[in-house]
């Protein structure tokens, strides 16, 4: 495995981190204590050319190769899950589910969009009864000549109440089961929902997260992205980008914890001396290291598989599951180093702590990824 940059891959991140530095990580923790989204530091990374990731240049995308996608996510995660959540939605779950399933049309309307932040984008998967379940959506899609009406409802949807387009999956027909599901692009403006914002959250505060409501939304046949009966591939297909996604921001994490953790021990006396010269402080301090060292190789082998359009779902649930773990032992450990000052809203590992727990949840939980890895060592599958 080449562990080496190329000259565009140190540019993105040379650029990503310039942007993290210079617009999120001064404002993040006030967005962070007043649930706010921060929609125009989004819209300005559009315009700074940092939402197109691996969207070909041709459809005013980034066209970058997917180790350069990683360390884009790395340096906004490093400032904010919150942030890099609503990234990781544009691009990945929605623009790159546009670029490998839309028609020429659909690819020419929307992705330049997206990648310019002109528009936002939220992905609706996630029912109250539908989670892990991914095949189990009740929203339902009835064809009525040449147009589709959506009635249902979609829960903790990232973007949601902020979103210009929906990627909706719903089902066309309960009794073909997943077979009967569908995608489709749901432009608010032509198709107006309804969006209820979710607050109250452990983490994440910063991110935008509703209940998208659909009323017999009238959506014309032309927004069907892929065919009547491609929905749950079209589902699987995002969240194979979304877990990558959520991996290389766990990754961000990880460095956002050591490095303030590091930082802080050198600064903190007690007993007269460094707490950093402690040898269970570097013991802490060494395991988040080597998390986050494991983490990133996991990280860059899946986005190599990609690279060379190697089907990685396998290694991606490694990543994901190896990443967002450790980013969750990384935050507790950092909390304890700062003690109490760490479990002030003030503190960023206070923030990191909230976040973490969350990656460990969406885009399929830990336990979902085990049974993944499980079905690819044994072939036994543990639920239908």
């Amino acid at each position: 495995m080449d562990l080496e940059f190329s000259d565009e891959q140190r540019m993105v991140r040379a650029a990503a981190r310039r942007f993290v530095d210079r617009e999120i990580t001064p404002v993040i923790g006030e967005y962070d204590r007043t649930e706010t989204f921060p929609k125009g530091v989004f819209v300005r990374l559009g315009h700074d050319g940092l939402l197109g990731g691996p969207i070909p240049m041709e459809y005013g995308g980034g066209g970058l190769d997917y180790v350069g996608y990683a360390l884009l996510l790395e340096e906004i995660g490093r400032a904010s899950s919150s942030f890099r959540s609503a990234v990781s939605v544009q691009i990945s779950l929605v623009a790159l589910s546009i670029f490998k399933w839309g028609t020429a049309e659909q690819k020419e309307r929307y992705l330049p969009r997206l990648c310019r932040g002109e528009a936002i984008g939220c992905f609706g998967l996630t029912e109250s009864e539908a989670g892990s379940d991914a095949a189990g959506v009740t929203t339902r899609a009835a064809q009525e000549g040449e147009r589709w009406f959506l009635s249902g409802s979609k829960t903790f949807i990232t973007n949601g109440g902020v979103a210009d387009l929906a990627l909706v999956i719903a089902q066309t027909d309960p009794e073909m089961g997943y077979k009967g599901l569908a995608a489709f692009l749901v432009e608010r403006e032509e198709s107006p929902f309804t969006a209820m914002p979710i607050l109250g959250k452990l983490g994440l505060r910063a991110s935008d997260t509703a209940e998208i409501i659909f009323e017999r939304t009238d959506v014309p046949e032309k927004n069907l992205l892929g065919k009547v009966g491609e929905g749950f591939e079209v589902a699987m297909s995002a969240l194979d980008q979304g877990r990558f996604s959520v991996a290389a921001g766990c990754v961000g994490t990880l460095e956002g914890c050591l490095e303030a953790s590091v930082d802080y021990v050198k600064r903190r006396k007690q007993f007269g001396r460094a707490i950093g010269s402690f040898q269970l402080v570097q013991d802490m301090l060494a395991r988040m290291k080597v998390d986050a060292d494991a983490a990133r190789f996991l990280v860059y082998r899946a986005a190599l598989l990609k690279n060379k359009s190697i089907k990685d779902t396998v290694e991606v649930s490694i990543a994901k599951y190896f990443a967002s773990e450790a980013a969750l032992r990384a935050a507790s450990d950092a909390v304890q180093l700062f003690g109490a000052s760490g479990y002030l809203d003030e503190a960023s590992v206070a923030r990191y702590y909230r976040d973490a727990k969350a990656a460990t949840i969406y885009e399929g939980t830990s336990q979902i990824q085990k049974l993944i890895i499980g079905h690819d060592l044994t072939g036994f599958r543990a639920f239908a």
